[in-house]
């Protein structure tokens, strides 16, 4: 009988719960939206190896008709949660009109408490073999590691409250923050060679720009969102040290002489895409077509975020 599936999983150094939906890393949680959440599951399966955006499409969202958006967006979002960085990858590696490779490593997550508790069994096991011990020697081996086991056991049991305790407190400091407030993220270039960063960084201050003017919405300046740009930080912690409610991230992609942007609203509280939307527009004027995106965006963040209009 083979065993069953393990529940968690060691990908790097995340452990990910796809029960859950949530990945977690040195006392830092994050929570994963479903479909996403599928797709590092997709690409876990296959460690290594180029999996193509149509079988993820097939294998994600095969209930529902999208497009290859989806997937650029969900890997966007992958990678932003697990500070993975697209130029030196450490995660998910892009393969130019191949797809995705996962290049982490890839392994059942061993809880340290079970670990521990499984070598006391071993090392019982051994001690209790006539050939090894005389019987007093043997009762006070088996006592000296139930001691053991016990002092591990609290050891643990202490621990985890303390992982537990950090991050049910960690979780009101973002929920806290104004709910009028949103900083926009550098946006990617997910545009093949990545030829195109100098136009997502200009999306980026004409949005942050137009988000400023909205009378009673908080907007951190450009040079506090760019600090972010290129660093393994996960959205919960970027939103947290701007005081921010709200995230909005994206992407931009040209082929040819079409261009192609991906906005997202994040609540930060709890990880969840509030809003998002693609706009296509020829590539022609550059400013104009970021004047326009950036418009668009605004008037749809009015009424996700709830700011009344002027």
């Amino acid at each position: 009988m083979e065993p069953p599936p393990p529940t968690r999983l060691r990908i790097g150094t995340w452990c990910v719960n796809p029960v859950s939906g949530q990945i977690s890393r040195d006392g830092e949680t994050a929570r994963v939206e479903v479909r996403t959440m599928r797709l590092l599951l997709c690409l876990a399966e296959h460690p290594g190896e180029v999996v193509s955006v149509d079988d993820l499409l097939n294998q994600v969202w095969s209930d529902v008709t999208v497009s290859p958006d989806s997937v650029y967006q969900a890997v966007a979002s992958l990678r932003r949660l697990l500070g993975d960085d697209p130029r030196q990858p450490t995660y998910i590696a892009t393969i130019p009109r191949l797809g995705y490779r996962l290049v982490a490593t890839v392994g059942e997550w061993a809880d340290p408490l079970i670990a521990d508790e499984s070598i006391g069994r071993k090392n019982a096991r051994q001690v209790a073999h006539p050939d090894l011990l005389s019987r007093t020697g043997l009762t006070w081996t088996v006592g000296a590691a139930l001691c053991l086991g016990v002092v591990v056991l609290l050891f643990a049991v202490q621990f985890r409250g303390k992982v537990a305790n950090n991050n049910h407190s960690a979780s009101p400091a973002v929920a806290a923050q104004p709910q009028n407030s949103i900083a926009v993220l550098p946006f990617l270039d997910l545009t093949e060679g990545m030829k195109e960063e100098e136009f997502a960084d200009g999306m980026t201050e004409e949005l942050i720009d137009k988000l400023s003017k909205i009378p009673g919405l908080r907007v951190p300046p450009p040079t506090s969102s760019f600090y972010f740009k290129g660093k393994q930080i996960t959205v919960a912690e970027i939103a947290k040290a701007l005081s921010v409610a709200y995230v909005l991230d994206g992407s931009v992609r040209k082929s040819g002489g079409r261009l192609r942007v991906a906005a997202r609203l994040i609540r930060a509280d709890n990880g969840y895409v509030a809003w998002s939307e693609t706009y296509d527009r020829p590539f022609d004027d550059i400013l104009i077509v970021q004047d326009d995106i950036a418009g668009e965006v605004t008037k749809a963040l009015r009424t996700s975020i709830g700011v009344r209009p002027e």
